[in-house]
């Protein structure tokens, strides 16, 4: 196995801050790495349909939540293969994410978001899961619009939980495109040289990832922290991260 680079799970969070980010890397992706990646962690994480994620639910702790835009994507590759149940599926997520956009152009807080959800995207999943029970057995199981059914009726109990979660999108497409210069990085670069190189890259995504989270310039941060760090209390060496450095320099 190639050493690779860095990379992030998809994953939201309800006990740890939010300013960080944090990037790790591991050999590969069996579940004995998934464990490793998470094993001290507790809250809420959002997963596509890999299907060692699938085993992150008998944990006690952890709340798995699925990702709609991995669900519509199975009906729009569907729609060649059915269009008129594809469509109609696909209408209906269409549906569930103008409420989202609704909730983000009002700015609505947490329990804001949940009540909308709960008065307006309840009866449209509703509708979702009666269509997909009355027509799977009408669909051929190999086909495309088939492992559309079965991969959203699969995972319906986790597609259905971001309603009551008003902290949780209704995708993970924000991880998703935070991390896509990353898999772009490691698909051009190919190699890490080891893993404990990859590791270090993994540490130096995190920093300039959490600077970008907290609006610092990385340049700006890293020029004043190796003009400082020499000097610095070892004892004291978190005050440099870059969620923490704002602050310091707001004293100085």
């Amino acid at each position: 196995m190639r050493p690779s680079a860095p990379s992030a799970s998809c994953s939201s969070t309800d006990n740890h801050d939010t300013n960080r980010s944090a990037y790790q890397d591991q050999k590969g992706r069996s579940s004995e790495h998934l464990h490793n990646h998470i094993s001290s962690f507790r809250g809420i994480i959002q997963v596509d349909g890999y299907a060692v994620y699938d085993q992150l639910e008998y944990i006690n702790g952890i709340n798995i939540v699925s990702c709609w835009a991995h669900t519509r994507r199975y009906f729009e590759q569907a729609l060649e293969n059915d269009k008129e149940r594809a469509e109609y599926v696909l209408k209906k997520i269409r549906k569930l994410y103008l409420i989202e956009q609704k909730a983000r152009d009002e700015n609505m807080n947490i329990e804001s978001r949940k009540n909308l959800r709960l008065a307006e995207s309840q009866t449209i999943l509703d509708e979702i899961k009666d269509y997909l029970e009355k027509n799977v057995n009408s669909v051929l199981p190999t086909s495309a619009i088939g492992k559309a059914f079965a991969y959203t009726l699969k995972r319906w109990t986790k597609l259905i939980k971001y309603v009551e979660l008003g902290q949780v999108e209704i995708d993970n497409n924000l991880v998703e495109n935070v991390i896509r210069p990353i898999a772009l990085g490691r698909k051009n670069y190919l190699f890490a040289g080891s893993h404990e190189s990859a590791q270090r890259a993994a540490m130096i995504y995190s920093l300039l990832g959490t600077c970008k989270i907290n609006n610092l310039n990385p340049m700006e941060w890293l020029h004043d922290i190796f003009l400082r760090i020499n000097d610095h209390p070892i004892n004291q060496i978190e005050d440099l991260l870059p969620h923490n450095w704002i602050k310091t320099r707001s004293e100085i």
